[in-house]
């Protein structure tokens, strides 16, 4: 049979595939038959061949050659290519991952805004990185007795966390009770002193965080409780996506790290809202400074501002061994009058004198006249200094 393939023809078949040619091929080595030419030509000798393409089966002209080059080229990294793990699949696309990267850099502007005003330091924050990875994954890294608040974020349903620097986080608790912001020995757990302070801490970070979305959905931040053992806040199934957003905070000469950890089965329902364009869109449909409205709403937010308002009696001097002996009963003599005004202090200035008095078996004072001020007796970085 003409078509049929001797032993030796076999054998410089497999020997050219397995080589990328048959250059040092005898010259007396067998003519292939026609049906294995190259684009159905006529048949000729092994000899001088090129490479596999020329044993390419009909209809898959080139196939092997293709596929050999894609190894070969990998195998040298000429190819780029990006690792895929097929268990673990991106739910957020790109657009919605800058989506979020955006709307957290300004979430990060917010926070450190609030929190240098809170602190009363100076305070950065930088958005460090964006990332998908399986909460199992994240909680494995996370450092032994972890600083984590577990928050909801209605009308979405489900729970996030944030994570953040506990040496940090104790400095900041240190400047709030009057230190000077130095971190302490840590413990296991918190006192509840300090998760109290903790918690006004993180909801400064849940307040900004709604002003930052605002631009995509309305939320309503509530923090669900303070932990430190990861073991208590399994909120997802280990396998499941979770994005996490790590932040740079440098408080004073502190310089610390927090991250959100926000599950993807929480980020569901708003995933279409999550896109670029739609983002500027509603950021570029906001109401001008100069719209009438928006002025009236900025007016409006500033008068149901609460601002601390305290009716001082008076001051005294006294030295320190005077203040050692005081003890229940003692009189201290203030510098106001038997019916005299008495101050009273809006912030940290004096803007009305008033008359003390009683109603209704309560201390009450009545206005007498407004204190004027002029705006360079105002020091508004007086907090600070």
């Amino acid at each position: 049979m003409a078509d049929v393939l001797s032993q030796e023809e076999i054998e410089a078949l497999l020997g050219a595939m397995n080589d990328g040619g048959v250059d040092d091929a005898p010259l007396g080595a067998p003519a292939l038959p026609s049906f294995m030419a190259p684009n159905g030509g006529a048949a000729r000798s092994t000899a001088g061949v090129a490479g596999p393409a020329a044993f390419a089966v009909p209809g898959r002209r080139g196939g092997a050659t293709a596929a050999r080059q894609r190894e070969m080229a990998l195998k040298s990294g000429t190819i780029p290519h990006q690792l895929y793990d097929f268990r673990r699949p991106d739910k957020f696309s790109k657009d919605q991952m800058r989506t979020l990267q955006m709307l957290h850099e300004t979430f990060a502007r917010f926070y450190a805004s609030s929190l240098s005003a809170y602190l009363r330091s100076s305070v950065t924050i930088d958005l460090l990185s964006v990332e998908q990875v399986s909460h199992d994954e994240w909680v494995r890294s996370l450092p032994p007795n972890p600083l984590l608040a577990v928050f909801s974020l209605p009308p979405l349903t489900g729970q996030a966390l944030l994570e953040a620097d506990v040496n940090q986080f104790f400095g900041m608790m240190d400047r709030l009770l009057g230190g000077p912001g130095q971190a302490v020995a840590r413990r296991p757990d918190l006192t509840e002193i300090e998760k109290t302070l903790a918690s006004q801490i993180v909801r400064r970070a849940l307040l900004e965080l709604a002003n930052a979305w605002e631009a995509v959905t309305l939320l309503e931040p509530h923090l669900d409780g303070i932990e430190t053992s990861e073991q208590f806040v399994q909120i997802v199934p280990p396998n499941e996506t979770v994005v996490l957003l790590l932040f740079q905070v440098r408080v004073g000469e502190s310089l610390g790290t927090m991250t959100l950890c926000l599950p993807y089965v929480l980020l569901k329902p708003i995933a279409g809202k999550l896109s670029a364009q739609r983002w500027f869109a509603s950021s570029t449909h906001k109401r001008a400074p100069g719209d009438p409205a928006h002025t009236e709403q900025l007016a409006t937010l500033i008068q149901t501002t609460r601002v601390p308002c305290v009716a001082r009696l008076g001051t005294a001097r006294i030295t320190v061994e005077e203040l050692l002996r005081l003890a229940p009963g003692d009189t201290v003599l203030t510098n106001t009058l038997r019916g005299g005004e008495i101050d009273i202090v809006v912030g940290k200035n004096v803007k009305f004198k008033a008359q003390p008095g009683t109603r209704r078996r309560k201390m009450v004072v009545r206005i007498e006249r407004v204190v004027e001020t002029r705006p360079e007796d105002e020091d508004p970085l007086a907090p600070w200094r």
